[in-house]
């Protein structure tokens, strides 16, 4: 006879190479759940050196639910381990458990990469109504939104108790006291963020005598776009090039808010509008700079997330209308900081309670057998 698994759920993870938003992530979310429930998780590291087929088997066998934030290292070679995790799942009878942050946002040849794990998935976790209609709209693996269910997302990055100071950080205090209008934006650089909107506000903030300074605190993805070449050549045609700093990547949560410190407002101008998935946003309210960016694409976008609708509600988060031009963001940004800053205590423990209390909603536990929470039985996206 077989023994009954030891856990309930193994969250799959790559070690050390974690340090990226999505490594961030599941380890916070496995802390939280083991939290709520201690004892009940465990985790398989799977690197292009660790994950053996008999490792992974035997570490299947030991949980009833496998979670899978995929890709497990963000944009790494590491992508058949995991997918042979969720394979060999699916052959011993677990639950497997996607988490899927985006996806028309991602470039075609990424997708084709996720399209495995979302035909293997019993669950697919989402944080966002948006990206959920997205895949619903997909001709080929579209079907598979109607396993979705959404979960609210909190950030990965807390405030920290005190600051670092760097290099940078005192050229934007040095910034500042001389006048400047210092302007971030906070996250990695990708298309689907729009970075060249914001040098457009750039250029028009200058040319009304504002004297702003872009600060993009993060760095540019490594993939097939020119994303990185294709900023600095828009900086350059728009006269902005001295305007703007790229911090590249931060090593510290106290070095992000030393520079958050010497910001005076963000600002992210979105195609897609704001959507519940963008933790960056909620990073960047702790700050209590203003945090100006395009409003939601959906009416019931933060149904699901009360806490992020509230910083909307107490203008934590400030919206500009979609479809405006960017003579209105520089508008909301000068009118933003006239306003008293929002102080409101943040809870940090608390966002992640209510992720993780939505994901073990979906987990298979002792005596619930059948499908539990609303796996298979959200709504649907609109097609």
């Amino acid at each position: 006879m077989s023994s009954e698994p030891a856990y309930q759920a193994l969250f799959l993870g790559a070690g050390p190479q974690m340090q990226c938003g999505v490594g961030q992530f599941t380890r916070l979310l496995c802390e939280t759940i083991e939290k709520l429930d201690p004892g009940s998780c465990t985790t398989l590291t799977l690197t292009r050196s660790q994950g053996t087929v008999a490792e992974i088997w035997r570490a299947v066998g030991s949980a009833r639910n496998v979670i899978c934030n995929f890709p497990i290292v963000a944009w790494k070679r590491v992508i058949f381990r995991p997918l042979l995790a969720l394979a060999i799942a699916r052959l011993r009878g677990r639950r497997v458990i996607l988490i899927q942050h985006e996806w028309a946002g991602l470039h075609w040849l990424r997708r084709i990469t996720y399209i495995p794990a979302l035909l293997l998935a019993d669950v697919i976790v989402m944080f966002s109504p948006l990206v959920r209609s997205e895949l619903a709209d997909d001709p080929v693996v579209g079907w598979t939104a109607k396993k979705c269910a959404l979960a609210p997302l909190p950030p990965n990055i807390e405030a920290p108790a005190g600051i670092a100071d760097t290099k940078l950080r005192q050229r934007l205090a040095a910034a500042r006291e001389q006048g400047r209008l210092v302007i971030g934006h906070f996250g990695s650089i990708y298309p689907a963020k729009q970075p060249n909107a914001l040098l457009n506000i750039c250029a028009i903030l200058k040319a009304r005598g504002e004297k702003p300074l872009i600060v993009y605190v993060g760095s540019f993805i490594r993939g097939v776009d020119e994303v990185e070449k294709e900023f600095y050549a828009r900086a350059a045609e728009l006269g902005v090039i001295d305007d703007v700093v790229v911090s590249g990547y931060v090593a510290s949560d106290h070095e992000v808010f030393g520079l958050f410190s010497e910001i005076n407002a963000f600002c992210y101008p979105l195609e897609e509008g704001l959507t519940a998935r963008r933790a960056s946003i909620v990073t960047c309210v702790q700050s209590t700079r203003p945090v100006i960016v395009t409003g939601p694409a959906r009416s019931d976008e933060f149904d699901h997330h009360p806490r992020f609708k509230q910083l909307i509600e107490r203008g934590a988060v400030v919206l500009v209308a979609r479809g405006s031009d960017d003579d209105a963001y520089a508008d909301r940004i000068v009118s933003a900081l006239k306003w008293p800053s929002v102080q409101t205590p943040f809870d940090f423990d608390g966002w992640w309670q209510d992720a993780a209390q939505a994901i073990r909603a979906q987990l298979i536990t002792p005596g619930r057998e059948s499908e539990p929470g609303n796996a298979g039985r959200t709504p649907p996206a609109e097609t």
